[in-house]
C-alpha cells in the first residue's frame, strides 16, 4: 500500500481499524455509541524512530494530541512517538 504521507522526524502514521458496529448479542450500535479504538497499525514512521516499524500493531494514548487526516477517503492518524505505549504481540 503506499502511503501519501511520510511523517517527520518523531511521528509515527497509523490506521485505525473499523469500531464494532454490531455487539455480541447482535444489536446495532450507532456511530456516537462505539468508541473510538486505542489500537492501529502502523503504516509510516519517521526518521528518528526506533522500537516501531511498518506493519507492528500498536497501542496509543491520549487521542486529543494525535492529528487526524483524510485522503482520498482514507483516514490517517498522527501520532507523537511518546503517545505509543505498546506494541501488541
Amino acid at each position: 500500500m503506499s502511503v501519501p504521507l511520510q511523517p517527520m522526524a518523531e511521528y509515527v502514521v497509523v490506521q485505525t481499524e473499523e469500531a464494532a458496529k454490531k455487539t455480541a448479542s447482535g444489536l446495532y450500535l450507532p456511530e456516537s455509541a462505539t468508541e473510538k479504538p486505542k489500537t492501529a497499525k502502523v503504516i509510516a514512521v519517521g526518521s528518528d524512530i526506533k522500537g516501531v516499524k511498518v506493519g507492528d500493531k500498536v497501542i496509543y494514548k491520549n487521542e486529543y494530541e494525535a492529528t487526524t487526516v483524510k485522503i482520498d477517503s482514507q483516514e490517517y492518524i498522527l501520532v507523537f512517538h511518546k503517545n505509543i505505549v505498546a506494541i501488541a504481540k
